[in-house]
């Protein structure tokens, strides 16, 4: 049996999140040693309100800090998995758990990555179901101000761009149903160049490890272990789409059998399940 490890990103928080995690002396080392780092609790965060926890600020820390642990959980059970991925925010969990680097580091990253995207102004992001492939994606490839932020299934996308160019694109193309996302920017496009850019001076930086097992990340879903490879396509993630469609679509071209989903929510089960039901899923979010 095959397994791949997916990992959620944001959008996938929930108040209440990992808190029975404290129960492990794995969990509250990590608990307490993201503490120091971050300045602020974790657990208080997650057992806080929505709308904080909400805010990319805290969100993608909380997210990397819970999704880590359940990551040394499984590793400490002898588990292991063949290949790994993760949705936007959560290629830095997939990182962790392929030992590209330690956890401090990846906190650091996504720490930096939090907050210079909790900083980003003046874009607009939304989620779209059920449409026309074929038009939208002329529609966009004619606006160059709007981009496919996350390609996530067949008939889900997100578009990403200036409010007036991701108002057009709506207007122009039949939707079934649009949900703007409560964000402070366009993230994963190219309005978000200047962010990547600092983003990018802070990851040269970091050592990164040749991976223990393959990749697959955002920007590019063919597998790879190389460290040099996984951090150029990091600094691509923050302007570049994220390819979840191809992701799956990769899956059982590797020869993996069962996904297991490993933080809250079920997002990324759901999506697979839909594109490849031919896999046997699994979710992991609480110590049971």
């Amino acid at each position: 049996m095959k397994t791949a490890w997916v990992f959620p990103g944001q959008g996938s928080q929930a108040v209440g999140m990992g808190v029975d995690l404290q129960e492990t002396a794995i969990g509250q080392s990590k608990f307490d040693q993201a503490e120091e780092i971050l300045g602020w609790s974790v657990v208080e965060k997650c057992q806080g309100n929505e709308e904080e926890l909400s805010r990319t600020l805290y969100t993608q820390p909380c997210l990397y800090v819970i999704e880590s642990i359940l990551v040394d959980l499984l590793i400490a059970k002898g588990q292991l998995p063949y290949l790994v991925a993760g949705h936007s925010l959560g290629e830095y969990s997939a990182l962790y758990g392929a030992r590209v680097f330690d956890f401090a580091t990846g906190l650091k990253l996504v720490q930096s990555r939090a907050q210079l995207m909790d900083g980003a102004a003046g874009g607009k992001m939304a989620a779209l179901m059920r449409f026309d492939r074929d038009k939208l994606e002329q529609a966009i490839a004619a606006n160059p101000d709007v981009v496919m932020a996350n390609d996530n299934s067949e008939q889900q996308v997100v578009i990403s761009g200036t409010p007036e160019a991701v108002d057009s694109i709506l207007s122009l193309v039949k939707v079934k149903k649009t949900v703007p996302l409560k964000v402070s920017g366009a993230f994963h496009s190219p309005l978000m160049a200047q962010a990547a850019q600092e983003f990018e001076g802070l990851l040269a930086s970091y050592e990164f490890m040749d991976a223990k097992v393959p990749v697959l990340s955002n920007v590019d879903p063919t597998p790879t272990q190389s460290a040099t490879i996984l951090k150029e396509r990091l600094i691509k993630q923050m302007t570049g789409s994220v390819r979840w469609r191809e992701i799956m679509l990769q899956l059982p071209q590797e020869g993996v059998t069962h996904s297991v989903e490993i933080g809250p929510g079920k997002v990324l089960t759901g999506l697979i399940k839909r594109t490849c039901p031919e896999l046997k899923l699994t979710n992991i979010s609480t110590i049971e």
